[in-house]
Order: structure tokens, then sequence, then C-alpha cells
């Protein structure tokens, strides 16, 4: 990575120095196919790139990531390209006011998912390719300025092998000479170019509406994936929820979508969810399900779908300066997202999963000592890189809610679009946007921008209620807790017990303020059971019970009728747990008590991970052995109850392989393997058996014979991740030695397989065979920080940071290399930082536990 790390202010002034009128970009990938003899399989890529000087200087660098550069011409001069480029970027000196620049290189196919990455699939031998560049991998494929405010058109033509198609953002064909040849964009940032090609199954469709003004818009809507998956593709639904998308945004931005053509492609060993490049979103090949999964992954996918269409205004319309307002796209998108889904989908509880799940991805990354505000202080790269995070996009997302809940519905979506209007194809900052949410809401949004985009911090908020003698509530009053106490428009539910079950009778909206406020509207009602604050998830908050509320909460959590209120009362819960406020074994029991009962699916599979959670992390090492067996003996027992071929079914028997650890437990998952035992209307699909194959491995019931032969079931590209991911996971000293060594000291795997062998290697069943690396990590992460691609370097050094092993003697460590390489990158001082705080907090919740035992 040396070399490679722009920085603001070098594009800040080379902003200044520049413009780019238009980027001409021809690949050759016939080199993608066949044998190659070379040590890194490259192909040609030949860039043109038009640019005027607009400001002082006549010096300035171009950004190319490549093994060699074969010739570089600047207005009609040729460079030496030995002289000029250095790795990462080529230098440029006597520039005109007008200028053209030729660069012709040789590039490098990719394995890490970075730049132009090619996947054989392993069951054909087919290949396929796709490109990913966010933040800055536009340069591994061509010469680019790359950085989002320097916005230019672009052209590309390529050439594939026989047989290919290839696709890019703006509409292509096939000209006499074979060579694929593309509209030319509208002015976009380098990061979302886009170029796929292979032998993909592709499916098209079409999108049409009648505008205000009478014209009809119409937009040609493609969707592909490998061949190997093109049985399990339901193509239809995806087209459904992408026109849905396309109603709601056009119903709401009066902006029709503005780059042409719709292609969705589901690639293979994809880093991300998804990237919105405009006319040619990509996405990980994941959300094609192979077998049968439950109506939250359905959700999750339609989201992800939405979220990207949402970046074709936020983002590729409208594109931020630089990375310190990636928000002004992410956090957009990600409100946008679940927005449109309650509004346009099938998934009408959408805003549950949000509570439910990504607040508890914010919450979490807020409460990191790496945590920064909404609008963020983004020095470089490699800070943008590790900024795509919990904050930028749900805290963001949850913040976005508070403002429709602050400024009004009405005057928020009239600020979107006087937004789109405004700056069209251009660049903006967090004034641009504050300005005009200021002209429709009549809000200072200054002040608002300060108290929420501009701090960091999550709040707490708790009620205090008193009752007079009759259990009529005298005073209710609000507390909130946190460094930056903020305004929050926020609603209180009170709810009673009526028959069996707990209901709303009483609710109230106040502007929060300050360290206490009186909400005055509930004086005089009747005492409640449980005060919900934050009911109804209007702002972004951890929310506490009084004593009173808690009780209620163990003993009758299932009888909330409302799947909101319960989802918000399981996150507060599990926010105390991690908070060691409520130790994990009394978690463990309200899940053990209530899950079985929770009718959303998406909310079970969170409670679900949050209980294994506990166990793994939160609870007293003593009482983890006894934590797991109960949650298994809980999962089975709910597996045997669900209704049969249910996705409550399903989801409980996949729980029910994640906690296993008993021998009949063992016994019972290779009789359904084999097909011995028999749970009615469970369908063991390839995807089950895989889970039901995991914790056999894991715990040495499954060899390296037994776990091929569930390859040759499965020969295929996801097998294959499976395959490798439980051989990692054998109790073997040997196992562990050679997947340390595939991942550590050797770099031809591919991203898929690192991430697969990083999740084999850490087992919790298995802490004291992996301790002995927890030495090594720290022995080793700075070199490979400084070799490795940053999303591999990311991946290994949150992948095997040495969390299992839970003790003072692992956090002393952690704290010697953080002492001893305070000059390292501080992108990798962020996530060792982060580790260790997250081992922090599991140890003291761990001791909260043990005084409860």
């Amino acid at each position: 990575m040396p070399g490679e790390n722009l920085s603001r202010d070098e594009a800040h002034e080379r902003a200044a120095l520049l413009s780019v009128d238009g980027y001409e970009v021809v690949l050759d990938l016939r080199s993608a196919v066949g044998d190659s003899a070379d040590a890194v399989r490259t192909f040609r890529s030949e860039t043109t790139i038009r640019f005027r000087r607009t400001g002082e200087g006549t010096s300035t660098f171009v950004d190319l990531i490549a093994p060699a550069v074969t010739a570089v011409t600047l207005n009609g001069r040729s460079l030496d390209p030995e002289a000029v480029f250095d790795g990462s970027r080529i230098a440029l000196d006597g520039l005109a006011d007008e200028n053209v620049l030729v660069v012709d290189a040789q590039c490098a196919y990719s394995r890490t998912g970075e730049g132009m990455h090619r996947f054989v699939d392993p069951e054909d031998g087919e290949v396929y390719l796709y490109t990913q560049y966010e933040p800055a991998d536009a340069r591994r494929v061509y010469a680019t300025f790359e950085q989002p405010d320097l916005k230019a058109p672009h052209l590309f033509a390529v050439t594939a092998p026989e047989g290919w198609t290839v696709w890019s953002n703006g509409a292509g064909e096939q000209d006499a000479e074979g060579v694929w040849r593309f509209a030319e964009t509208a002015p976009i940032s380098t990061y979302i170019s886009c170029v796929v090609a292979g032998p993909y199954h592709y499916v098209t469709d079409r999108y049409t509406r009648t505008l205000a003004d009478g014209t009809e818009l119409e937009i040609p809507l493609g969707a592909m994936c490998r061949k190997g998956l093109a049985r399990h593709f339901d193509a239809d639904d995806v087209f459904l929820v992408t026109k849905q998308g396309f109603d709601f945004f056009h119903d709401n931005f009066d902006y029709p979508y503005p780059f042409g053509k719709y292609d969705q492609a589901f690639v293979p060993e994809y880093n991300l969810g998804a990237m919105e490049n405009p006319g040619m979103v990509t996405f990980r090949e994941e959300y094609i399900y192979r077998g049968k999964v439950t109506q939250a992954a359905y959700e999750r996918r339609a989201n992800v779908i939405l979220h990207e269409m949402a970046h074709m205004w936020f983002g590729d319309l409208v594109t931020m300066v630089w990375w310190d307002d990636l928000w002004l796209k992410e956090s957009f998108a990600d409100f946008m997202g679940s927005f449109s889904l309650a509004e346009a989908t099938r998934f009408t509880n959408s805003w549950v999963t949000f509570a439910n799940n990504r607040k508890a991805w914010a919450y979490r990354a807020d409460q990191l000592p790496s945590t920064h505000p909404i609008t963020a202080d983004i020095r470089d790269l490699e800070d943008a890189k590790l900024n795509f995070d919990g904050i930028t996009y749900a805290k963001g997302a949850s913040v976005l809610k508070q403002l429709v809940a602050y400024a009004g519905r009405d005057a928020f979506l009239e600020g979107a679009r006087r937004y789109f209007k405004r700056h069209a194809y251009g660049n903006t900052r967090l004034t641009d946007l504050l300005t005009i949410l200021e002209e429709t809401s009549g809000r200072d949004m200054k002040a608002w921008a300060k108290s929420w985009l501009q701090t960091s911090g999550v709040n707490t908020l708790t009620p205090a209620v008193s009752h007079d003698a009759e259990g009529r509530i005298t005073e209710l009053a609000v507390l909130q807790e946190g460094a930056e106490l903020r305004p929050h428009r926020a609603a209180v539910g009170l709810y009673r017990l009526s028959g069996g079950e707990l209901v709303r009778y009483a609710r109230a909206e106040a502007d929060i303020t300050g360290a206490r406020t009186v909400v005055a509207d509930l004086a005089g009602e009747a005492k409640p059971d449980l005060v919900l604050v934050n009911d109804d998830d209007l702002t972004y908050c951890k929310v506490r019970f009084d004593e009173d509320s808690l009780a209620t909460l163990r003993a009758h959590l299932g009888d909330i009728t409302d799947p909101l209120a319960r989802a918000l009362c399981w996150s507060a819960l599990w926010n105390q747990t991690r908070d060691a406020l409520m130790p994990a074994r009394d978690f463990v029991s309200v899940v053990l008590a209530f899950a079985g009962r929770e009718t959303d699916i998406g909310v079970l599979q969170m409670v679900h991970a949050w209980g294994k959670s506990a166990v793994t992390h939160y609870a007293a090492p003593a009482w983890r052995e006894e934590g797991g067996r109960l949650l298994a003996e809980g999962a089975l027992r709910e597996l045997r109850v669900a209704e049969p071929g249910s996705e409550h079914q399903l989801t409980w028997a996949r729980f029910f392989a994640a906690t296993a650890s008993s021998e009949a437990d063992f016994q019972l998952l290779e009789g359904l393997l084999d097909g011995a035992a028999k749970i009615d209307g469970l369908d063991v699909d390839q995807e089950l058996r895989w889970s039901l194959l995991s914790p056999l491995a894991a715990h040495g019931r499954a060899d390296e014979a037994r776990i091929g032969e569930e390859l040759t079931r499965d020969d295929t590209a996801t097998g294959k991740r499976h395959q490798v991911r439980l051989l990692a996971s054998r109790p073997s000293a040997t196992v562990k030695a050679q997947a340390w060594a595939q991942v550590v000291e050797s770099d031809t795997l591919s991203n898929a397989l690192v991430e697969a062998t990083i999740a084999g290697f850490v087992q919790p069943s298995q802490r004291e065979l992996i301790a002995p690396y927890a030495e090594k990590y720290f022995a080793v992460i700075e070199r490979l920080w400084a070799e490795r691609s940053i999303q591999i370097g990311m991946d290994v050094v949150r992948g095997l940071f040495p969390g299992l092993q839970d003790d003072e003697a692992t956090l002393a460590a952690t704290d010697t290399w953080l002492s001893a390489h305070e000059s390292a990158a501080p992108a990798l001082r962020r996530l060792v930082l982060e580790s260790r705080d997250d081992l922090a907090r599991a140890l003291r919740a761990q001791d909260c536990d043990l005084l409860a035992g």
C-alpha cells in the first residue's frame, strides 16, 4: 500500500488546479482466459484523459496502480515511464491550458475484489470479470484523477474473449471488429465507473412511466449472474422490487432517473453488499438463494436493491466533494432503503428490521474509541475506507429519521427535490444540503446539524416516573445522558397488561432537551406496567427502563403485541447486556423464555445472534458451557414444536446447529445429514446441509474426507467456500498452522477464501487451541498492513485479532502493541483499538455475569 494513500490536501490542491473534460478507456480483456506463464496476469489498458488547467501551477499527477506502464504521452510529448511512474502515480509537468494525456499500461487482474476482479468458476471453468472501485480502485484498471470531485464523462471500449458479453455504465453493442463500445456517460466520479464481462446469464425487462410533463420514460432493465447460479436466479422478484423502487423515487424525487439503462449484476467473491455504479449496479451473488431462506433474507435483498437505487440520485447525480461528506450519500441511501421498502413493497415492517438490526450496528460503532461525527474528518483514502461503517450508514440513517420527525416529511422530501435540481451532476458539502433544508422546513438546521452531525456518541434516555396514592402518574420525566446532550423529538409509550397481552394505552411526543425533560402530557395517566421511551423509534438513542418496567419485560416481553415495540425492547435489553448492566445469563434466560414467541423472523434471527454472542463473549467463563447447553436445548425444543415447513422451523434448525455441543446434538445432526433422523417438514437442502455439517467439523466429528464428500455433492463456487471454511475449523494444531500460513504467510487465496479460512480458524470451542496465535498476531500485523491491499489487510487484522483469548493478558498485549507502534498507519491502529475495545467490553460484561452467578 505504500504511495497509494491519496490525502485530502492533495485532492483539494489538484481540484483547484484542473477540471476534467472526459475519459476514453480502451481495455483488452482477452488475456482473462487461457493459461498464463506470467507471475501476475495482466490486461492492456489505454486511457486518454482530456483536462484543462483552471488554477495556478504547471505540474500534477495522475493515479494508476499497475505492474507496468508501456507509454505516457502528454500533449503529444512522450514521457519516459521509468522516470514518471512510481507504481501508483504518474508525474505530469509542463501542463498547458488544455491537455491530452494518453497512458498505455499493463494492469493486473485482481484476486482481492478491488479493481478488475477475475474469478474462475470451479464448477465449469468459466471466467467472470467485474470491477469494484470505491473508494479509489479505478486506478487499478485505468489512469485516473482518483477523487470524487473531478467528475467527467466516460467512454469505454472493451475487447473481450469470444463468446463473452460486456456491460458498462452506458448502453453498449459489439461492432464489426468484435469490440464492445459503450455510450458516453454523463459526468460521473471515477469510483462509480464500471465494467462487467464474461459468459453471464442475462435476463431483461423494462420499466415505463409517464412523467408529469406527459413524456414517456423508458428504462431498459437487466439482471445477471453466473451460469452456475441461473437455475436459482429469481430475476422476476428482483425486477418487481426494482420497478417498485423506481415508482417510489419518481413519485417523491420529481427528477427522472438520469442514467439510461439499469443493469444489476450479481457477482462472485464480492467484498461489499452492493455498489451503486450508475446504470450498472453490482451485488454480491449471495443474494441469489440456492436453498430455502426466510422472508428476512428477501427483505434484506430488497433493501439493498432500493439502497443502491437511491444512490442514483444521492451519490451519483449529486456527489460529495470529498469523503468527509460520505454520509451525504450513504446515510440517505440507508434511510431511503427502509423508507421505500416500507411504503412501496410487500415488506411493510421494514422499520422493525431497521430498529432491531441496522441500529445495533450503529450503537456498537458509536461506542468504539474510533467513533466519529457523521460528518467525519477524513484525512486520506485509508480513513475513507474505514468510514464505510455503522455511523456513516446506520447512525446517519437514524438521524435522518429523526430529521423527518423534527422538520416534517414534506419539508424533507421537498428539500431532496431542490437538492437534486440545484446540484445535478455536481459535488456538494454539508452546507449545501443544510441551506436547502432550512428553506423547506423553516427550522434552524445549523443548530440541528451541530448536535447531530458534527458530534459523536450515543445518548441514553431513561424514564423517571412518580405516582400518587391512587396509582396515577404525577410526573414522567426523561433523563438524558451522554457527552453531548441533543434535542430529540421522541415518543414515550405507556403499556399495561390486559387479557394476557402487553398493550399501549397512552402515547405522547415531546422535544427531549437537556438532562431532564418532563413529558407533561402523560401526567394523570394510570400507572403503567411498562414505560417505553423512544416508542415508534423516532430518534437515535439507547433506551433504559425503570425498575418496574424491567421487571415487566423479564416476565412478559413476549406479551407485547406491537412488533416494533417488542423489537425496541429486545434491542434495549441487548444494549444493557453489552454495557454490563444486565448479566449475560439473564439475557439468555429472556431469550429462552420469549424467542419462541417472536413472530418477526428478522428479529428472531437477530435475537439468536445476540444469544449466542452473550454466551461466547459476555458470560463468565465458568458459565459458558452451561449457557451453551441451555441455548442448544432451547433451540431443539423450539425446532420440534415449530410449524412444519415454516421459516421459523428453518431458523430454529440453523440456530440449533450453531449451538450444538453435546453428543446427542451431534448424533441428531449426523442423522439429519444421512437421512436416519427426520423432523417433520424440515427440508435439508444443500445450504442447510453445510450448516448442519459445520459444528461436526469444528468438534472433530467430520474429517477431511467427510467434508470432501459434501463438496462432491456441491461442487460449486459456494460449496468450495464452505469446504475451505470447514477444513480450517477442524480442532487440530496442524490444521490451524496450515490455515494461519495460508492467510498470513501467503497471498495466493482470493478475498472470498481468505474470509472463509479466517471464519474457520476462529472457533469459540477452540480457545486453547488457537491461544498461541495471539503473540504471532501482534508480530505480523504491521507487515501485513504494508504488504496487502487495504481490503485484505482489514479482513486479516479484524478477523484474526485474538478476541477469544478474553483475559487481562490479551488486553495488556494489545496495549503493549499500541504503545510500541504509535507511528503505525492510523487505519491499522484504529482497527486494533476497536478490537481492544470489544475485548475490554467483554471482560466488563463477564465480571457483571460472574457477580450474578
